[in-house]
């Protein structure tokens, strides 16, 4: 059997999902909870994936819904390890809507989980650390980088 490395990029993930009625609100869109509910699963599953342990929610920055998801979408959810620390990573989710029958997509939002990875006592493991192979995932390290020195800002000054 090959390593799961040699089948994908162990740092991302798509899934794709199509949004039934269980999840409409009263105006027959994607209840936003349920979204929420969903990307954190993204995120789990794709940190989970990467650190080859159990990881745990720390927490989400803000979610900002541009558009609405019409039940009978397709939506697609691409997420990538951004950034890696000692113990904690952050997931970088963006959400893309396909109306199957106009065959049209919209990016409807973007969301960014940080994540600790734990080992089977519950308590921080160690991350492997993160490969950056392009530009692209050099700029994603670096603005992952800042959002963390940000959030720790925020929270100093709250203390």
């Amino acid at each position: 059997m090959d390593n799961l490395e040699n089948v994908f990029d162990i740092k991302s993930l798509t899934m794709s999902i199509l949004m039934t009625p269980a999840v409409a609100n009263f105006k027959g869109r994607v209840h936003g909870g349920d979204l929420l509910k969903l990307l954190d699963q993204v995120a789990y599953a794709c940190a989970s994936r990467y650190c080859g342990q159990y990881v745990v929610t720390l927490s989400v920055d803000s979610v900002n819904f541009k558009y609405p998801i019409e039940v009978g979408s397709l939506v697609t959810f691409l997420a990538s390890v951004n950034y890696t620390g000692n113990s904690s990573l952050e997931v970088g989710i963006k959400v893309i809507a396909e109306d199957i029958h106009k065959r049209t997509v919209m990016h409807t939002n973007s969301a960014y989980f940080s994540m600790v990875c734990v080992d089977s006592n519950g308590k921080p493991a160690k991350v492997p650390p993160l490969e950056l192979r392009t530009p692209a995932d050099k700029r994603r390290f670096e603005e992952a980088k800042r959002r963390k020195e940000a959030r720790l800002s925020l929270s100093k000054k709250k203390s």
